[in-house]
């Protein structure tokens, strides 16, 4: 069902054209630090506002567009603003104020270099993200994709030593690599067999593969699927997904920026997008191509989750918790059941702030305490009482404990997969949920419950500065109350898909 009332609104150009002036006026600022924070505290409330205005009419059935340029028939610079595009858009510009707090905290705290380049190349990001969260066409949401990419790069490579440039390095060659090898063909092959790049807006049935392609060239368009999940790497799934434990050596904030504002809530997005608006439920059904990307995601929460309890860097354990995260979007959209997809999709902002919680958390430990090793956090809980606790409640929410947000979102997935039939997913997911209390439990049991070593000396700790800590009591404070009232989100995804 195709929804009929669709508007063309120059207002989809208001947020991008914020985030794109962001960056200039912060370059401009250079030279004073409390004016080029305040910067991009302005142009994050202004962003999130211009998006927030969109939402009354989204919710009522409304899909804004805006196309901005037509390069060939078929191919044109297009924004839109529907349910899935919302949820995106909103995450990522209200956390930008947060981190934009935390950031001042952490950057002058350790008192970093090149600050005025790491704000620049930050508020790019988000406009990259905004790009993404409101593209209308594959094309448009491949130019914005790479955006995040080119100036994510240089957050990664931000304290310039062996590590970081190898991290960094590494990063890039994954996430251009497979767009490159992957993306761009099936961006090619789309055209070709559809002449067209425009998705199937409002309508999650019939994507944009007419019925007679379908049947005329069906492998084709399976292999076109599978370069697409193959070029969209920034969702992290197995084998493409060692860019993201590596790209650790980034500072905190910008690992909270990588996975839980723009660079992997772009990929699930991405995901999401071509599985529902690209191809659409009726074709992933015909072509079987829903159950096995299911099981790719299984196996990556599963792997990723093992690979997790093995890690005593904190940041790394958190890094491979992302990964499997991650997958819990997936395998909600792929098994193409209502409740699953809803619950996958529900998933993206619950995930966003219950991570950016605990690499808040585990950034203010650092900057604290100086330590990184999980081994070694006995006892401080008792001298950070507000960031582990506001660290064991955001656990809570990824190992999917009620009442916090995760625990609906994995409801959710759950029950699709019992309308799918799928039992052995099922069993999967279950079994994921005791790995995620495996290595997320121990951590704030050792801060809490633990004595510390005899040599720690912890009494010499305290909270690190209040614009770090507020803002990580914040977000988890939202995880949870997201639990409780989840229907914040489920009306965006009500509307997109009208389930």
């Amino acid at each position: 069902m195709i929804v009929p009332n669709t508007v063309e609104s120059a207002s989809l150009l208001i947020p991008l054209l914020i985030t794109l002036v962001a960056p200039f006026a912060i370059m401009l600022a250079r030279g004073n630090a409390n004016r080029r924070e305040a910067v991009s505290f302005i142009a994050a409330a202004l962003t999130f506002v211009s998006v927030l205005q969109l939402a009354p009419g989204v919710l009522s059935g409304v899909i804004y567009t805006y196309t901005v340029t037509t390069i060939l028939p078929g191919i044109s610079l297009t924004l839109c603003a529907d349910g899935l595009g919302m949820i995106f858009a909103l995450i990522a510009t209200f956390l930008w104020g947060f981190a934009t707090s935390y950031n001042i905290g952490y950057m002058r705290g350790l008192n970093e270099h090149a600050q005025t380049r790491y704000y620049t190349c930050f508020a790019v990001a988000i406009f990259g993200a905004v790009g993404v969260a409101f593209s209308a066409t594959v094309f448009t949401l491949y130019l914005f994709y790479e955006v995040i990419t080119v100036f994510t790069y240089p957050l990664v490579a931000h304290h310039q030593d062996a590590e970081g440039f190898a991290g960094a390095r590494k990063y890039l060659v994954y996430l251009m690599g497979t767009s490159k090898l992957f993306l761009l063909p099936a961006m090619i092959l789309t055209y070709v067999l559809t002449g067209t790049l425009d998705m199937r807006l409002g309508d999650v049935l019939n994507g944009m593969f007419p019925p007679d392609v379908i049947a005329a060239h069906p492998n084709l368009v399976r292999v076109t699927y599978v370069l697409y999940i193959a070029g969209l790497a920034k969702a992290a799934l197995a084998p493409f997904h060692n860019w993201l434990p590596s790209a650790m050596v980034a500072p905190t904030p910008v690992s909270a920026l990588l996975h839980a504002v723009a660079v992997v809530k772009a990929g699930v997005f991405s995901v999401s997008r071509i599985i529902l608006s690209g191809f659409g439920v009726q074709t992933m059904d015909t072509l079987g191509l829903g159950i096995p990307t299911a099981w790719l995601a299984a196996f990556t929460i599963i792997g990723a989750s093992l690979i997790a309890l093995t890690k005593d860097d904190i940041k790394a354990r958190l890094a491979y918790s992302t990964v499997s995260q991650l997958s819990y979007v997936i395998i909600g959209v792929a098994l193409l059941t209502p409740s699953a997809v809803q619950g996958g999709l529900m998933h993206i902002p619950h995930h966003a702030f219950s991570k950016i919680t605990l690499f808040f958390g585990a950034g203010a430990i650092y900057v604290a305490t100086h330590i990184k090793k999980i081994s070694q956090m006995n006892g401080l809980g008792r001298r950070m009482p507000w960031t582990f606790g506001a660290f064991a409640l955001a656990s809570l929410s990824m190992i999917g404990m009620p009442p916090v947000c995760g625990f609906v979102s994995k409801w959710y997935i759950v029950n699709g997969s019992l309308q799918a039939g799928q039992t052995a997913l099922l069993v999967a997911l279950l079994l994921s949920t005791l790995l995620n209390a495996g290595y997320f439990v121990p951590i704030f049991y050792r801060a809490f419950m633990l004595p510390p070593a005899p040599d720690a000396n912890i009494e010499q700790y305290s909270e690190a500065p209040a614009t770090m800590v507020i803002p990580l009591c914040l977000t988890g404070a939202i995880s949870l109350l997201l639990g409780l009232y989840p229907q914040v989100f489920l009306n965006f995804i009500q509307a997109f898909g009208h389930f």
